[in-house]
């Protein structure tokens, strides 16, 4: 397991370890003791999730709220999406910065989001399968989330706004910034 840093603090793309040989391939996706000691990080996943979608579909940006925010491990098993972190921590360096990256059931790479951060995803291929690991449990109560499209955020999401594909509860989602504002 590889582990590179992104822009945002805390925030990881790891890339595993893939033995190929006759029968297929083999590879270790994640394992606690190599990530503690290449990020420092110590994490405990608790819940796993997939879902799938098709070309177009947003689902974008969620989170959810302390005591109950979730660190999450993602990655595609099928298929290709491009993958959106945002750093919501008021206290953080990287505050208001999101990251991008493709992550696709052919590259194998994750993306290791800490908890304080908006997540979402769009699919760009025909379907996709999506998997993600969560260190806390999903609490309906502690949901929240702030518009896809936030000019404030300036996100390429790499599809034309006519072939996005998002739900009724992501449409009347706020801005950024009436959900967190940092003060000085």
């Amino acid at each position: 397991m590889q582990i590179e840093k992104t822009p945002l603090a805390d925030c990881y793309i790891i890339k595993p370890q893939v033995h190929h040989d006759h029968r297929g391939y083999f590879f270790e996706s994640f394992n606690a003791l190599k990530f503690k000691e290449l990020t420092g990080i110590t994490t405990d996943f608790v819940q796993d999730n997939q879902s799938f979608s098709s070309y177009g579909v947003v689902r974008a940006l969620h989170a959810q709220r302390a005591p109950y925010a979730q660190a999450k491990l993602v990655r595609v098993l099928q298929g290709e999406v491009l993958d959106i972190a945002v750093d919501a921590r008021l206290d953080s360096p990287t505050f208001g910065q999101h990251f991008a990256i493709h992550l696709s059931a052919e590259n194998q790479l994750q993306l290791f989001i800490p908890r304080g951060f908006l997540h979402g995803y769009i699919t760009l291929s025909k379907t996709s399968v999506f998997f993600y690991k969560c260190d806390q449990f999903y609490h309906k109560q502690a949901e929240c989330g702030v518009m896809y499209n936030d000019s404030d955020l300036g996100i390429d999401w790499k599809v034309p706004p006519a072939d996005r594909i998002l739900s009724e509860k992501d449409l009347v989602l706020p801005r950024f910034n009436e959900v967190y504002k940092k003060t000085l």
